[in-house]
């Protein structure tokens, strides 16, 4: 593929990809990541920042239309079921992750897919196909923008509009200098700071909204004629320029069409932030292995990656339960007490005392060997010390979830039936006739609504 005008290439290639040009591992894979997703986007009801959104969605948006919304089972346009069932999904932290380009890559690209399939009447091979082009554009932009955009930006938030505008892009069958189009005008409203961290903010399922809603708008104003910038990822006054100090063109269209991305995504095991998962494994190793108690446990060193530092570093002292879904210390408490760290032990225990007591007695450490695998890998490695003068380490190289040591698509169906039931977004038996529709995608007439 050409370097010499990345973004195009890239348009080029979300707007003229086919369903016969994936291979059927990759295809099956996207099944695989639009189960686990659908589960991520039912778990977000009740929760206090979801609803928000949802209210404002309703306040702004039609009562009607083709298009659902997971949590409320009510329909509308496909821009605001879409920014709803964004914020949904990204707040139980169980959505997907790619491990290079440290993005969530499911809580963009479905929601805008679901929403414009269903408007549109689009078959299932369609729907798979917009799906596989928004992951290819959106890992691609997140791994182009590099580490240093990652210390600031919440990378879902950013390249997270260009992945919605190639999905919906793709649905809407843009040609390619109308996705072009569509990627300058998400580019330029990309936007995502994790300054929010540190106040417990509610700003990430905000993040996920507006990127949804930001390339849906993109999309469907290129299809109207409307222009973005050409070059508006690697040019003088692009994304790359203001958001990066290392980006890499070159990673934009690398084994275009060769490599696919899609394939490379992980499941989340842990009810947490990713960058926890490969230490949270590295201690159930060792309380497993030896039998320990939290009270034999004197201290843990989690030693992590540059990026784990950044994002759960400033917080110390959570006071909500989505913040202790970012602090290294409840998670390992979670583990070193529960053996896991899920929904319900997060809701019930975060601040219980005895989480808080481990926490003080887990610490962060960058390890240069974690931090040069950094973000191709993500390593687990933690020293563990028992109060009768033991010292334990817990090494994993591929976190449960991971491709190497991903879920099985027995896992996955329990996975989204708990996270179903976790809030009452749908029972079991709703629950079950949706798995079957979900499975069975690529074979589907239309994308019709689930549960309204």
């Amino acid at each position: 593929m050409t370097t010499d005008h990345p973004s195009q290439t890239l348009a080029t290639f979300a707007a003229t990809l086919r369903y016969e040009d994936i291979p059927e591992s990759v295809l099956a894979r996207a099944v695989d990541l639009y189960v686990d997703w659908f589960g991520s986007a039912l778990a977000g009801k009740g929760a206090r920042p979801v609803e928000s959104i949802d209210r404002f969605a309703r306040l702004m948006g039609p009562g009607d239309g083709a298009s659902e919304v997971l949590i409320s089972r009510r329909r509308t346009t496909p821009l605001f079921a879409a920014m709803v069932n964004a914020a949904s999904s990204h707040s139980a932290e169980q959505d997907d992750l790619h491990n290079s380009s440290v993005f969530h890559p499911a809580t963009v690209v479905f929601p805008g897919a679901l929403a414009v399939a269903q408007a549109q009447g689009a078959s299932g091979r369609d729907f798979l196909t917009a799906v596989v082009a928004g992951y290819e554009v959106g890992i691609r932009v997140g791994e182009f923008l590099g580490r240093s955009h990652y210390t600031i930006f919440h990378t879902t938030a950013t390249a997270g509009t260009l992945a919605a505008a190639a999905t919906v892009g793709r649905l809407l069958k843009l040609t390619p200098q109308q996705m072009l189009h569509a990627f300058g005008s998400a580019g330029t409203q990309a936007a995502g700071l994790w300054e929010f961290l540190r106040d417990a903010a509610d700003s990430k399922q905000l993040h996920t909204a507006h990127a949804v809603s930001a390339g849906l708008s993109s999309a469907y104003l290129a299809q109207d004629g409307f222009t973005g910038a050409a070059h508006i990822l690697e040019g003088p006054q692009g994304m790359g320029a203001g958001m990066s100090s290392d980006a890499d063109a070159a990673r934009l269209t690398a084994r275009l069409g060769d490599r696919w991305a899609l394939a490379e995504t992980s499941f989340k095991f842990h009810a947490c932030c990713r960058h926890t998962h490969p230490a949270a494994d590295a201690l159930l190793q060792v309380v497993t292995e030896h039998r320990l108690t939290p009270e034999q446990i004197a201290r843990v060193t989690a030693r992590v990656h540059q990026g784990a530092v950044d994002v759960l570093g400033p917080v110390v002292n959570p006071t909500t339960v989505h913040q202790a879904k970012f602090s290294m210390g409840t998670v390992l408490g979670l583990i070193a007490q529960f053996h896991r760290a899920g929904l319900d032990e997060f809701d019930r225990y975060f601040d219980d005392p005895r989480i808080v007591a481990f926490r003080q007695k887990v610490q962060m450490v960058l390890e240069p060997e974690v931090d040069r695998a950094y973000p191709s890998r993500w390593l687990g490695r933690v020293t563990v010390e028992t109060v009768d003068g033991r010292t334990l380490y817990g090494i994993v190289d591929e976190p449960k979830g991971d491709p190497g040591n991903t879920l099985s698509r027995v896992e996955l169906d329990a996975k989204a039936l708990q996270l179903a039931a976790y809030r009452g977004g749908a029972t079991a038996e709703e629950m079950r006739d949706v798995l079957a529709q979900l499975w069975q995608v690529a074979d589907a007439g239309t994308i019709k609504p689930f549960l309204s």
